[in-house]
């Protein structure tokens, strides 16, 4: 019997003005054709990387998750601290070299090197590493001094790989990981997000600045001059997070409720940060839509697939297209939420007639966490009341 799933849809609509906070390798805004215009764009990498940044904020330093190619330099320092401290209080050169031997099976090595990296970006919590120190039990000085071919031997027993297998912190929980040449460390991720689109045709513009020399005092000339290439949008942003895939990678129903209602929030509040200091783009949604689906995700961008061209303005327009967009879905495909949550600052009838009324955000939030447990108590979600 196939098991029950619950999908948590994140629709956002959002402006930004004059901004570039996702560019490509030529330093212009990030963009896609798309229903044949040109649309601003903003990719689903940079906003996972700022959704996991806002997510942290809330997490303890020890909880959280890095992504890095120095997991060698991060458990030989773990080695080397006092064991008062949760360390081996090894020596730098026996700490390198346990390391070496105890990250062999994961094909990652460390020498002498001062910047010894491994061959890609690897994905784990912090506290992992500490499993992997208590792995040895205080035999860490006793280890570190046994010949090459002993030390491999005895760490050869030590389930070094498996204790990464378990105990994931949320954000690899939520985002995953992939490790080609080692299966049995990848992880399902839980989340998917979309390349953010504008909602209308875009033009790119250019900023040309002058920064002046504060002790030139002989002439009046700038210092400096350049340009930054930007544009201005109403985004319609989406992400879906499986509860099912969560709850497996977490294996506690209480931690994959709060971490689902945590990940809505970091997703709606984050914002990439490319030229946040030329621009000050952060701004907040105008609209925050969540449907919650028991069979397939649904990305409701085509609603967008005409350009909008509203001419007071874009976010109403986009808000009533999201609106259409969604109960075309539903009647053409029999496709309907199982629920619909929003929280909105646009009067528009059509929006209320299709979303309901709009709730403040940490009622939208309260929500949530309040089905998204029942579903997880009794693998079921309960229609809204009449």
């Amino acid at each position: 019997m196939p098991q029950p799933t619950l999908f948590v849809e994140v629709h956002v609509l959002q402006s930004l003005p004059p901004s570039n906070a996702n560019r490509d390798d030529s330093g212009t805004p990030k963009q896609a054709l798309y229903g044949g215009a040109r649309r601003a764009r903003v990719s689903s990498q940079a906003w996972k990387r700022a959704t996991r940044t806002e997510f942290a904020k809330a997490v303890e330093p020890a909880d959280r998750a890095t992504r890095t190619k120095r997991i060698a330099s991060l458990l030989a320092e773990r080695l080397t601290r006092p064991a008062a401290e949760g360390g081996a209080g090894l020596e730098t050169a026996q700490a390198d070299r346990l390391t070496a031997a105890l990250l062999e099976p994961l094909g990652i090595t460390k020498s002498s090197k001062k910047e010894e990296q491994s061959a890609y970006l690897l994905f784990f919590g912090k506290r992992q590493l500490d499993e992997i120190v208590k792995l040895l039990n205080g035999r860490a000085a006793e280890l570190a001094a046994l010949p090459d071919g002993e030390l491999k031997a005895q760490v050869a027993k030590l389930p070094v790989v498996a204790t990464l297998t378990k105990g994931h912190p949320a954000e690899v929980a939520l985002f995953g990981r992939m490790v080609a040449d080692l299966p049995s460390l990848n992880v399902d991720a839980a989340v998917q997000v979309a390349h953010a689109l504008s909602t209308h045709a875009v033009r790119t513009e250019f900023d040309y600045y002058t920064a002046v020399d504060d002790e030139n005092t002989e002439d009046h000339g700038a210092g400096m001059i350049g340009t930054i290439e930007f544009n201005s949008s109403t985004l319609y942003r989406y992400a879906v997070l499986g509860v099912h895939q969560l709850r497996d990678n977490l294996t506690s129903a209480e931690a994959a409720r709060e971490t689902t209602v945590r990940f809505v929030d970091a997703f709606t509040r984050s914002m990439p940060t490319g030229h946040m200091n030329s621009f000050a783009h952060r701004t907040l949604p105008h609209l925050v839509l969540l449907t919650l689906r028991t069979d397939q995700p649904v990305n409701l961008v085509s609603a967008y697939e005409e350009p909008v061209a509203g001419a007071a303005g874009l976010a109403a327009e986009s808000a009533v297209r999201l609106a259409d967009e969604l109960r075309s879905v539903a009647e053409t495909w029999g496709a309907e939420p199982a629920r619909t949550l929003a929280a909105y600052s646009i009067e528009a009838d059509k929006v209320t007639e299709v979303f309901g009324p709009s709730v403040t955000f940490p009622e939208l939030l309260d929500s949530l966490g309040e089905l998204v447990g029942k579903w997880l108590a009794e693998g079921r979600i309960a229609k809204a009341d009449a």
